[in-house]
């Protein structure tokens, strides 16, 4: 990409029959990111948001409720349009299909069909989902049932219908020619062998009610709403006549969940062909998160509510967690303890703990005032220097290749090499000793602090698009200018300016314990729980008192255990035959152990920042043998390894070489 290439990004626009929930957060924030990226490449970018908000459904739900649809739409669309400064997303333009501008768009979109030829009337019957806003055939049902689980009506009514079936060919031979075009390619793969199978024409308007755009020269039709819908990427540009039409649409890419990706890699490609207007650059589905391993719905509550879990751990912890934890257009698994982890581990004790420890550094030895800068080549430049250099030039060109194919997860395993690779070189040049020495040592304690203060400038450079607030935080305590926040300003190692007098700023990522309140119906719980303690202070004061009794209680016999609680732990001495790292968790290693048994084990260990895998092969370790195997990440782990620390300063319970493999350790 050159730096002036420009980037226009999507979401899908949301429709207002629902709160906001972790799956919109998690399209919005990625299209965030990737603006921000762009931008610190320095091309100019822009990015849309928006609100679906007509149809069937939300025709229903206002009649159910006693407003009127538009009313309705104005009260669901407003949550979408708040959560953006919650998560802290910040798109260009915010989009509802109501607006006059869109309906102007969608209705020329129409009429560029109808001219080429592709829209006729005829009479349409089938299965129809209101819920899912589409007809389906016989053999499309699932136990008499949308594919999706909703309910189907028979539908008998007239309708236009566009000639679908006349597209197939073209879109396989665009899709051959132009391989980027929907990722990641299993997905790519599956809409070819849906266009492979044969498209039929398909039902464009609805007679059987009023709530959408009518039909040009015909308003006892409205327009089927996915025309309407996938045209707001149009209309938010001005229409195929704008100049950020004109701009951007040539560089367009469309985030969406994998649920809707029919819609925009089979059927909005072939409305835009028949329109004479070009496809988008490339539609990119991710997958779907559960909570706690378990699928997100209404009747169980367990959606998990954005605005709960950015007032439990902000806004910049959660963003991270979202993009760090699985590959984009994997599925993943929302649980409190990958999340804690995350923060603890990856924020406060890596990311954090290396500006306190550098800054409190700077205060103590330097009176918080930044040293003569160190370059490669300079008397002094040393092993260590340029090994950490070494390790920042890796990441800088992981991290872009990264960003290109839209890998979060791979960006930021590469950011965090080199917060890692800080906090060594900490331990390595011991600056705390070289104080000790005085002005003997004084010249390598300043290069060491200087050396530590340009790798934050790097890091913060870096993480901007991820953690907006807590990077512009940390170049703020730095002292570097908004306009040296380039990826540019990058390239070279030694930019931090000497002489600054630095502040150290609050902690970025305070630890952060839980358990934490973060689906809809913790929320729900404890607003009724509050409201509850309200209305009966005396009972409230009874009720604490009575608790902080009961955990008086547990807290005294907790203090200590039996001598039989003991004995039913089984620690081993092992052996580790094998080590590598886990396919789908970078924290993790899965190592086989032999324990003196006749099959080895397998075991996950959460100590993958700490240790390479083959340094592991050969040690002997302490093992607690009885623990109940578990499925970790698709992977069964027999047993735990015994260690202390966390994060990078993990060790594992080191075991006498002499002592033999299998041995009972009591």
């Amino acid at each position: 990409m050159s730096e002036h290439t420009p980037f226009y990004v999507t979401t899908p626009i949301y429709y207002v029959n629902d709160r906001p929930h972790v799956g919109h957060a998690y399209t919005t924030l990625a299209a965030d990111t990737l603006t921000r990226w762009h931008r610190l490449m320095g091309a100019p970018a822009y990015s849309l948001t928006g609100t679906d908000e007509h149809g069937q459904k939300i025709e229903q739900a206002a009649n159910k409720a006693g407003v009127t649809p538009q009313q309705h739409a104005d009260t669901y669309s407003a949550p979408f349009r708040e959560m953006l400064a919650t998560i802290g997303a910040a798109p260009n333009d915010f989009i509802r299909t109501t607006e006059p501008r869109h309906k102007a768009v969608v209705s020329a979109i129409w009429e560029k069909m109808l001219a080429a030829g592709d829209i006729y009337l005829g009479k349409y019957e089938g299965w129809y989902s209101v819920s899912d806003e589409a007809y389906f055939t016989e053999d499309e049902l699932v136990n008499g049932k949308a594919p999706s689980g909703h309910e189907v009506t028979w539908m008998v009514e007239e309708s236009y219908f566009f000639r679908l079936s006349q597209y197939g060919e073209r879109l396989l031979q665009y899709m051959e020619a132009h391989p980027e075009f929907v990722q990641p390619r299993s997905r790519a793969n599956e809409i070819k062998r849906f266009v492979e199978g044969g498209l039929q024409d398909i039902s464009i308007s609805r007679a059987n009610f009023s709530w959408g755009i009518p039909v040009p020269n015909d308003d006892k039709h409205v327009i089927y709403v996915w025309v309407d819908a996938l045209s707001n990427y149009i209309s938010a540009l001005g229409g195929p006549e704008g100049e950020l039409y004109e701009r951007f649409w040539p560089h367009a890419h469309h985030l969406i969940g994998k649920d809707i990706l029919r819609f925009h890699a089979v059927y909005w490609p072939c409305f835009l062909m028949s329109a004479g207007l070009p496809l988008p650059q490339q539609i990119f589905a991710h997958g779907w998160w559960t909570v706690e391993g378990e699928k997100m719905s209404k009747s169980k509550g367990n959606a998990i509510d954005p605005n709960a879990a950015i007032e439990a751990v902000g806004a910049d912890a959660f963003r991270y967690f979202l993009l760090r934890e699985i590959a984009f257009g994997s599925d993943g698994d929302f649980s409190q303890s990958a999340l804690l982890t995350r923060i603890n581990s990856d924020l406060a004790n890596d990311y954090g703990n290396l500006l306190n420890r550098t800054l409190g550094m700077l205060g103590k030895y330097r009176a918080s005032v930044t040293p003569a800068p160190v370059r490669p080549g300079d008397e002094g430049w040393g092993e260590h220097e340029a090994w950490l250099l070494e390790v920042a030039q890796s990441a800088r060109a992981s991290l872009s290749e990264a960003m290109s194919a839209f890998k979060f997860h791979d960006a930021l395993r590469a950011i965090w090499s080199l917060v890692s690779a800080g906090n060594k070189y900490v331990d390595l040049t011991a600056p705390w000793t070289l104080a000790k020495a005085g002005e003997e040592r004084a010249a390598d304690l300043d290069r060491a602090l200087y050396t530590l203060c340009e790798t934050l400038r790097v890091v913060g450079i870096w993480t901007q698009p991820f953690l907006p607030t807590k990077s512009a935080e940390l170049l703020d305590a730095l002292k570097v200018a908004p306009e040296a926040r380039l990826w540019s300003a990058t390239e070279a190692w030694g930019a931090l300016p000497q002489g600054e007098t630095l502040a150290k700023p609050n902690a970025l990522f305070p630890r952060v314990e839980g358990p934490l309140l973060l689906t809809r119906a913790d929320v729900e719980r404890a607003s009724k729980g509050e409201a509850q303690a309200k209305s009966s202070p005396q009972a409230d004061k009874k009720a604490d008192k009575k608790a902080d009794k009961k955990a008086d209680k547990k807290a005294e016999d907790e203090a200590h255990a039996e001598f039989d609680d003991f004995l039913k732990l089984h620690i081993k001495v092992a052996e580790v035959l094998t080590a590598e790292r886990h396919p789908n968790a970078d924290r993790l290693l899965v190592l086989t152990l032999n324990a003196g048994e006749e099959a080895p084990r397998t075991v996950c260990a959460g100590i993958a920042s700490a240790y390479e895998p083959s340094a592991l092969v050969g040690q002997r370790v302490a093992l607690l043998a009885n623990l109940k195997p578990r499925k970790i990440r698709g992977i069964v782990s027999q047993g735990m390894l015994l260690a202390a620390g966390e994060g990078e300063g993990v060790r594992l319970m080191s075991v006498d070489p002499s002592v033999p493999v299998g041995s009972r350790v009591s």
